[in-house]
């Protein structure tokens, strides 16, 4: 089966997903979206209300930040696969709990798995202490790491970039050094 193939499969599999409660307060599960031999990888924390309204990954304001500034190193959208640690929205937007992180992180695995991605780029806190370990954002941002075969990208979420402005300007001189490394 092609890899497109298998994230169709797998992308339906999560949209029936009943494994964690949070499947009786979604609209839509948001799976991810792009392309599914991408280089580069995208994961955010979870689902906002536009997401969840639309089933689709980073559509609302920080959606369009991060499109923004992946523009402004020569990254298309649809070039790369954009997801979150969690397939469904939170109430209230709230930090997902270490069991739904635990509960979507076989889908995610998955993910990356069928995509093989040569960089990982994870976008805030939720991201990297659930797939490198406890850093804080602002001792990590703007860095490599590699672990198990993989490259992980180390940087804020947009959201924070949104409410910070000299967030918004720490996380554009990280994608400059995350271009620099995918050229």
């Amino acid at each position: 089966m092609s890899p497109e193939d298998q994230i169709k499969v797998l992308h339906e599999i999560i949209r029936n997903c009943t494994l964690c409660p949070l499947h009786r307060t979604r609209t839509n599960a948001v799976p991810g979206e792009g392309s599914a031999s991408a280089r580069v990888m995208f994961i955010g924390e979870a689902p906002g209300a536009s997401e969840d309204k639309s089933g689709r990954p980073f559509v609302g304001k920080s959606g369009e930040l991060l499109t923004a500034m992946m523009q402004e190193i020569g990254i298309k959208r649809d070039d790369v696969f954009i997801t979150s640690i969690l397939k469904s929205r939170p109430p209230r937007n709230r930090t997902p709990i270490q069991a739904e992180i635990d509960a979507c992180r076989p889908y995610l695995e998955q993910q990356i798995a069928i995509i093989n991605p040569k960089i990982i780029v994870l976008l805030g806190a939720v991201a990297i202490s659930s797939l490198i370990g406890p850093w804080k954002v602002s001792e990590a941002h703007g860095r490599f790491y590699e672990t198990k075969g993989r490259t992980y990208f180390m940087t804020y979420h947009p959201a924070a970039a949104l409410r910070f402005p000299n967030v918004k300007s720490t996380m554009k001189e990280d994608f400059l050094i995350l271009s620099r490394e995918l050229v």
